[in-house]
Protein backbone atom coordinates (compact mmCIF):
# COMPACT_ATOMS: atom_id res chain seq x y z
CA UNK A 1 0.00 0.00 0.00
CA UNK A 2 1.27 3.41 -0.97
CA UNK A 3 0.25 5.66 1.89
CA UNK A 4 1.62 8.85 3.32
CA UNK A 5 2.20 8.94 7.06
CA UNK A 6 2.96 12.29 8.58
CA UNK A 7 6.27 12.47 10.35
CA UNK A 8 6.98 14.63 13.42
CA UNK A 9 8.94 16.92 11.08
CA UNK A 10 5.89 17.42 8.85
CA UNK A 11 3.69 18.18 11.84
CA UNK A 12 6.25 20.71 13.08
CA UNK A 13 6.38 22.37 9.66
CA UNK A 14 2.59 22.63 9.54
CA UNK A 15 2.54 24.23 12.99
CA UNK A 16 5.19 26.73 11.92
CA UNK A 17 3.28 27.61 8.75
CA UNK A 18 0.08 28.19 10.69
CA UNK A 19 1.94 30.49 13.05
CA UNK A 20 3.40 32.47 10.15
CA UNK A 21 -0.05 32.78 8.57
CA UNK A 22 -1.53 34.17 11.77
CA UNK A 23 1.32 36.67 12.08
CA UNK A 24 0.83 37.79 8.49
CA UNK A 25 -2.94 38.20 8.94
CA UNK A 26 -2.45 40.23 12.09
CA UNK A 27 0.08 42.48 10.35
CA UNK A 28 -1.83 42.85 7.09
CA UNK A 29 -5.26 43.44 8.64
CA UNK A 30 -3.77 46.20 10.74
CA UNK A 31 -3.20 48.19 7.56
CA UNK A 32 -6.74 47.69 6.20
CA UNK A 33 -9.79 49.91 6.79
CA UNK A 34 -12.02 48.83 9.67
CA UNK A 35 -14.64 47.44 7.26
CA UNK A 36 -12.14 45.10 5.62
CA UNK A 37 -10.47 42.00 6.96
CA UNK A 38 -8.48 39.19 5.41
CA UNK A 39 -9.51 35.82 6.84
CA UNK A 40 -7.76 32.47 7.01
CA UNK A 41 -9.92 30.03 5.06
CA UNK A 42 -8.14 26.79 5.75
CA UNK A 43 -4.96 24.76 5.73
CA UNK A 44 -4.94 21.95 3.19
CA UNK A 45 -2.18 19.34 3.19
CA UNK A 46 -3.01 18.14 -0.29
CA UNK A 47 -5.01 19.48 -3.20
CA UNK A 48 -5.77 18.85 -6.82
CA UNK A 49 -5.91 21.91 -9.07
CA UNK A 50 -7.06 21.81 -12.70
CA UNK A 51 -7.53 25.57 -12.95
CA UNK A 52 -8.47 28.52 -10.75
CA UNK A 53 -12.14 27.49 -10.84
CA UNK A 54 -11.63 23.73 -10.87
CA UNK A 55 -10.02 22.15 -7.86
CA UNK A 56 -10.41 19.78 -4.95
CA UNK A 57 -8.83 19.93 -1.50
CA UNK A 58 -9.32 17.82 1.58
CA UNK A 59 -10.08 19.19 5.03
CA UNK A 60 -10.61 16.98 8.07
CA UNK A 61 -11.32 13.98 5.86
CA UNK A 62 -13.87 15.82 3.70
CA UNK A 63 -13.44 16.65 0.02
CA UNK A 64 -14.11 20.28 -0.87
CA UNK A 65 -14.48 20.59 -4.65
CA UNK A 66 -15.33 23.28 -7.15
CA UNK A 67 -16.00 22.91 -10.85
CA UNK A 68 -15.35 19.18 -10.93
CA UNK A 69 -17.79 16.52 -12.07
CA UNK A 70 -18.63 15.38 -8.54
CA UNK A 71 -20.40 18.68 -7.81
CA UNK A 72 -22.21 18.96 -11.14
CA UNK A 73 -25.77 17.82 -11.75
CA UNK A 74 -25.27 16.71 -15.35
CA UNK A 75 -23.09 13.72 -14.47
CA UNK A 76 -24.34 10.29 -13.45
CA UNK A 77 -24.09 9.51 -9.71
CA UNK A 78 -21.73 6.61 -10.44
CA UNK A 79 -19.28 8.97 -12.19
CA UNK A 80 -19.45 11.55 -9.40
CA UNK A 81 -19.05 9.00 -6.63
CA UNK A 82 -16.15 7.32 -8.40
CA UNK A 83 -14.36 10.64 -8.78
CA UNK A 84 -14.92 11.44 -5.10
CA UNK A 85 -13.65 8.02 -4.03
CA UNK A 86 -10.52 8.46 -6.14
CA UNK A 87 -9.87 11.90 -4.68
CA UNK A 88 -10.22 10.46 -1.17
CA UNK A 89 -7.75 7.70 -1.99
CA UNK A 90 -5.21 10.13 -3.42
CA UNK A 91 -5.66 13.23 -1.25
CA UNK A 92 -6.56 11.62 2.06
CA UNK A 93 -4.40 8.49 1.88
CA UNK A 94 -1.87 9.17 -0.86
CA UNK A 95 -2.81 5.76 -2.21
CA UNK A 96 -2.74 5.56 -6.02
CA UNK A 97 -3.06 1.78 -6.00
CA UNK A 98 -6.36 2.08 -4.17
CA UNK A 99 -7.57 4.54 -6.81
CA UNK A 100 -6.74 1.93 -9.47
CA UNK A 101 -8.83 -0.66 -7.65
CA UNK A 102 -11.77 1.73 -7.37
CA UNK A 103 -11.76 2.40 -11.11
CA UNK A 104 -11.37 -1.28 -11.94
CA UNK A 105 -14.32 -2.22 -9.73
CA UNK A 106 -16.64 0.42 -11.19
CA UNK A 107 -15.77 -0.40 -14.81
CA UNK A 108 -16.49 -4.06 -14.18
CA UNK A 109 -19.80 -3.23 -12.52
CA UNK A 110 -20.90 -1.26 -15.56
CA UNK A 111 -19.71 -3.92 -18.01
CA UNK A 112 -21.46 -6.74 -16.19
CA UNK A 113 -24.65 -4.82 -15.44
CA UNK A 114 -24.10 -5.25 -11.71
CA UNK A 115 -25.24 -1.74 -10.90
CA UNK A 116 -28.40 -0.01 -9.70
CA UNK A 117 -29.91 1.88 -12.62
CA UNK A 118 -30.38 4.91 -10.37
CA UNK A 119 -26.58 5.28 -10.42
CA UNK A 120 -26.76 5.91 -14.19
CA UNK A 121 -29.37 8.67 -14.15
CA UNK A 122 -28.28 12.03 -15.55
CA UNK A 123 -30.10 15.14 -14.32
CA UNK A 124 -30.48 18.22 -16.51
CA UNK A 125 -32.63 21.28 -15.96
CA UNK A 126 -34.99 22.61 -18.60
CA UNK A 127 -34.16 26.31 -19.01
CA UNK A 128 -36.82 27.33 -21.55
CA UNK A 129 -39.88 26.08 -23.39
CA UNK A 130 -39.26 22.82 -25.19
CA UNK A 131 -40.32 24.31 -28.53
CA UNK A 132 -37.66 27.02 -28.14
CA UNK A 133 -34.76 24.55 -28.14
CA UNK A 134 -32.90 24.67 -31.44
CA UNK A 135 -30.38 22.03 -30.43
CA UNK A 136 -32.21 18.96 -29.25
CA UNK A 137 -30.16 17.44 -26.45
CA UNK A 138 -30.95 14.19 -24.65
CA UNK A 139 -32.74 16.01 -21.83
CA UNK A 140 -35.12 17.58 -24.36
CA UNK A 141 -35.90 14.18 -25.89
CA UNK A 142 -36.58 12.78 -22.42
CA UNK A 143 -38.72 15.81 -21.55
CA UNK A 144 -40.84 15.26 -24.65
CA UNK A 145 -41.37 11.66 -23.59
CA UNK A 146 -42.72 12.93 -20.29
CA UNK A 147 -45.04 15.40 -22.00
CA UNK A 148 -46.33 12.75 -24.39
CA UNK A 149 -47.39 10.79 -21.30
CA UNK A 150 -49.26 13.70 -19.81
CA UNK A 151 -46.56 14.98 -17.47
CA UNK A 152 -46.16 18.74 -17.57
CA UNK A 153 -42.64 20.01 -18.25
CA UNK A 154 -41.64 23.66 -18.03
CA UNK A 155 -38.77 25.98 -17.31
CA UNK A 156 -36.99 24.79 -14.18
CA UNK A 157 -38.07 21.15 -14.45
CA UNK A 158 -35.26 18.70 -13.67
CA UNK A 159 -35.21 15.91 -16.23
CA UNK A 160 -33.85 12.50 -15.33
CA UNK A 161 -32.76 10.21 -18.14
CA UNK A 162 -30.67 7.19 -19.01
CA UNK A 163 -28.80 6.60 -22.27
CA UNK A 164 -30.00 3.34 -23.77
CA UNK A 165 -28.14 0.90 -25.98
CA UNK A 166 -28.88 1.09 -29.69
CA UNK A 167 -28.28 2.97 -32.90
CA UNK A 168 -28.47 6.72 -33.43
CA UNK A 169 -27.09 9.68 -31.52
CA UNK A 170 -26.90 9.89 -27.75
CA UNK A 171 -29.82 12.32 -27.79
CA UNK A 172 -31.96 9.91 -29.77
CA UNK A 173 -31.25 7.15 -27.26
CA UNK A 174 -32.16 9.13 -24.16
CA UNK A 175 -34.93 7.51 -22.14
CA UNK A 176 -36.73 9.32 -19.33
CA UNK A 177 -35.90 7.47 -16.13
CA UNK A 178 -39.60 7.06 -15.39
CA UNK A 179 -39.90 4.82 -18.47
CA UNK A 180 -36.55 3.05 -18.33
CA UNK A 181 -37.80 -0.20 -16.78
CA UNK A 182 -36.41 -3.08 -18.83
CA UNK A 183 -34.24 -0.77 -20.95
CA UNK A 184 -30.66 -1.89 -21.59
CA UNK A 185 -28.23 0.93 -20.94
CA UNK A 186 -25.33 1.81 -23.24
CA UNK A 187 -22.24 0.36 -21.57
CA UNK A 188 -19.83 2.15 -23.91
CA UNK A 189 -21.47 5.53 -23.28
CA UNK A 190 -21.22 5.25 -19.51
CA UNK A 191 -17.63 4.07 -19.63
CA UNK A 192 -16.30 6.44 -22.30
CA UNK A 193 -18.46 9.51 -21.64
CA UNK A 194 -18.98 9.36 -17.89
CA UNK A 195 -16.47 7.27 -15.94
CA UNK A 196 -13.29 7.72 -17.98
CA UNK A 197 -13.59 11.54 -18.36
CA UNK A 198 -14.33 11.93 -14.64
CA UNK A 199 -11.43 9.75 -13.46
CA UNK A 200 -8.86 10.69 -16.10
CA UNK A 201 -8.90 14.28 -14.82
CA UNK A 202 -7.43 12.92 -11.60
CA UNK A 203 -5.26 10.14 -12.97
CA UNK A 204 -3.64 11.65 -16.07
CA UNK A 205 -1.41 14.01 -14.02
CA UNK A 206 -0.10 10.85 -12.31
CA UNK A 207 0.97 9.34 -15.63
CA UNK A 208 -2.11 7.34 -16.61
CA UNK A 209 -3.55 7.55 -20.10
CA UNK A 210 -7.19 6.88 -20.96
CA UNK A 211 -6.04 3.60 -22.50
CA UNK A 212 -4.39 2.63 -19.19
CA UNK A 213 -7.62 3.33 -17.34
CA UNK A 214 -9.71 1.26 -19.74
CA UNK A 215 -7.26 -1.61 -19.31
CA UNK A 216 -8.00 -1.69 -15.58
CA UNK A 217 -11.33 -3.37 -16.30
CA UNK A 218 -9.47 -6.25 -17.91
CA UNK A 219 -6.80 -6.46 -15.21
CA UNK A 220 -4.08 -5.58 -17.73
CA UNK A 221 -2.67 -2.63 -15.83
CA UNK A 222 0.11 -4.12 -13.73
CA UNK A 223 2.34 -1.14 -13.16
CA UNK A 224 1.53 1.12 -10.23
CA UNK A 225 2.80 4.62 -9.76
CA UNK A 226 3.67 4.38 -6.09
CA UNK A 227 6.83 6.33 -6.80
CA UNK A 228 4.78 9.50 -7.05
CA UNK A 229 4.17 9.23 -3.32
Amino acid sequence: MSEIIESPEQIAIEKEIRGQVNEFLSYFNGSLPDSMELEFEGFYRRGFFVSKKRYAVIEDGTIIAKGLELVRRDWAPIAKQTQEDILMAILNEGNVKKAEKIIKKVLKQIKTGNIDKKELVIHTQITKKLEDYKQIGPHVIAARQLESNGIRVGKGTIIQYIVSKGKGSISERAIAYEYSEGIEYDVDYYINNQIIPAVSRMMEPLGYTKENLLELAEGERQQSLDAFF
